[in-house]
């Protein structure tokens, strides 16, 4: 009975279009990221983009068959509400993340477009260490969302276009 019932929760899992978390088809084979090697955004993008596909990721534009381009990536802690005495309450964290895919030729894979994660984090002067620590999880926390959120839309890319990127 329990072997039937795995059986019938596995088919229906794979009926549906199930897929683990972190498994990718990209639609190239190579790719360069540009993001200065020594940067932990590159680091992770590499790992998650190599344990999760096919693809490989190269250190040059010209050995790829896609190029990852960051247009911008802008970093901003806003200041939420304030209590009656004018202390800050709460942050909200932000992150915007604008990038397009460009194939070896020059051609459009992803326009440009951006990524904008939010979180927000409440704040007390009686406990700023612990609210400090929070605060380093929670950009971790984004940063680690944006590569899933960045990884999903490099799957969906769509073969090159006819105009060329400038």
């Amino acid at each position: 009975m329990r072997a039937l019932a795995t059986l019938l929760l596995t088919t229906t899992l794979a009926a549906c279009g199930f897929q683990l978390r972190g498994s990718y088809a990209l639609p190239f084979n190579t790719l360069y990221i540009g993001v200065p090697e020594t940067a932990e955004l590159h680091a992770q993008i590499r790992r998650n983009v190599e344990a999760g596909s096919a693809t490989k990721v190269v250190s040059t534009a010209t050995e790829a068959e896609a190029s990852l381009n960051v247009l911008s990536d802008r970093p901003q802690k806003n200041i939420l509400s304030l209590d009656a005495s004018g202390r800050v309450r709460e942050f909200q964290l932000v992150r915007t993340f604008s990038f397009r895919v460009v194939d070896a030729k020059g051609g459009v894979m992803i326009a440009p477009s951006q990524i904008v994660i939010r979180r927000d984090i409440s704040f007390s002067d009686a406990q700023v260490l612990s609210k400090e620590a929070e605060e380093v999880l929670l950009w971790r926390d984004i940063q680690n969302d944006l590569v899933q959120q960045l990884l999903r839309r490099l799957a969906a890319a769509k073969p090159a276009t006819s105009d060329k990127a400038r």
